[in-house]
């Protein structure tokens, strides 16, 4: 990699923050994502970086020919080597700065969704780059997963919990869940722990009017998918009187939306005790002990053995993890995507409906909708689909940043071949 360090003037001092002089600049030819829109610039995109600066320091980004590009956070231990900030080079990336982009976020949050629990900001899509802030009732989970913003996190906290309380919101804690190997690549060190003052982990929310006990401390990712919430909603037309099957159930929000809508009886299926011990817990809190269960179990070698006792359902809900995290695995996940949607649909009675989803980026849309019909092919059925959703608006997807485009939700009616 031709890539030059010239060491020139460093920084001024405004307050505590490091204002780099440091420039970057694009190879001829690079930067095609960041000139549609995105937010990234990968070390093998760079030329030159002029200047001195320490890593986590703003930085000026200009295109092979002196093109001011804008400002971002550089960090030279990452293969995203700058997170952009501002498209504007004149740009002080201050405290009112990030001020208005907390509190755009905030706004938009307002609009788009039931903000009793929510996303509040998601990163890149939010145009603060890599990190994320999820709200469970009045109790706010913070991840930080790149250097630059780490920095600003606690004025990002402190922001929110401002704008809330004047819209009468009171934030009686902040955890963070920043233990996410992603942070290696970074060279920061895995973290989790309050904010500020300690309080009970495990808060319940409403969603849906589905009551759930969220664990910020133990429970995946931040706690609780938020991503899923009106897909969940849509779910819950096609569940009253019906016999469900909702696969990687997790805590059991499918399976219990499905409940809540007077299904006749529930089956949730999870490999995690501790989600299934969750799940059960969150049944009894909504008074569906009695139509919704829930077993500890491998899905792919569960689903079998459900057909071999010719079991049959009006409902399937599949919303496995994501089985690829990177573009070298796409082969493989494929073949999951395939198995497990061929199982799925065996088990759909004829009329019934299949809900299939995919949480990886990588699996786009295209060839998950393409995977999906092949499996439907190997084992003679027709599906009509239904509808086709993404994520909930507070996990809004930026244009030509792909990576904020993640889930794929498709509602489908499967049909005998006759």
């Amino acid at each position: 990699m031709n890539r030059i360090v010239r060491i020139m003037p460093a920084f001024i001092d405004k307050g505590d923050r490091k204002m780099s002089h440091a420039v970057v600049t694009l190879k001829k030819g690079e930067g095609r994502t960041l000139k549609a829109g995105g937010a990234w610039v990968y070390d093998n995109e760079i030329d030159t970086i002029m200047g001195t600066f320490e890593d986590g320091d703003m930085v000026m980004v200009k295109d092979f020919d002196g093109y001011p590009m804008g400002k971002g956070f550089i960090n030279r231990h990452s293969k995203i080597t700058v997170r952009m900030m501002t498209r504007k080079i004149d740009t002080e990336v201050d405290e009112a700065f990030i001020r208005m982009r907390v509190k755009n976020a905030w706004e938009y949050r307002k609009k788009a969704v039931d903000t009793s629990s929510c996303r509040v900001i998601f990163g890149e899509a939010d145009f603060l780059p890599g990190i994320v802030v999820d709200k469970f009732s009045d109790v706010l989970v913070v991840q930080s997963l790149a250097l630059g913003i780490d920095r600003l996190k606690l004025q990002i906290i402190e922001t929110l919990k401002e704008l809330m309380a004047k819209d009468g919101i009171s934030i009686r804690g902040v955890y963070e869940r920043s233990d996410v190997k992603v942070r290696k690549q970074e060279g920061m060190e895995l973290y989790k722990g309050f904010v500020g003052e300690p309080f009970d982990t495990k808060v319940e929310i409403v969603e849906n009017g589905v009551k759930y006990i969220v664990d910020v401390e133990n429970g995946q990712k931040t706690g609780f998918f938020l991503d899923q919430k009106y897909n969940r909603l849509a779910m819950q037309r096609f569940c009253k009187d019906a016999k469900v099957l909702d696969c990687f159930t997790h805590t059991g929000s499918f399976a219990l939306n499905a409940g809540y809508a007077g299904a006749a009886s529930v089956l949730g299926l999870d490999a995690s005790e501790l989600a299934v011990a969750q799940a059960t817990e969150n049944a009894a809190l909504n008074g569906l002990s009695d139509t919704v269960h829930f077993e500890c179990a491998d899905v792919f070698d569960y689903l079998p053995k459900l057909e071999q006792q010719k079991e049959a359902f009006d409902v399937v809900i599949l919303d496995p993890p994501a089985f690829t995290k990177s573009r070298n695995s796409i082969k493989n996940a494929t073949k999951g995507y395939r198995e497990i949607n061929m199982r799925g649909i065996k088990l759909v009675k004829d009329g019934g409906y299949l809900a299939t989803c995919s949480c990886s980026h990588f699996m786009s849309y295209e060839l998950f909708t393409k995977t999906i019909n092949e499996a439907a092919r190997a084992v003679h059925k027709r599906i009509r689909q239904v509808e086709y959703r993404t994520q909930s608006p507070d996990h809004p997807i930026l244009w030509a940043a792909d990576e904020s485009y993640y889930l794929k939700f498709y509602i489908f009616q499967v049909c005998d071949e006759k």
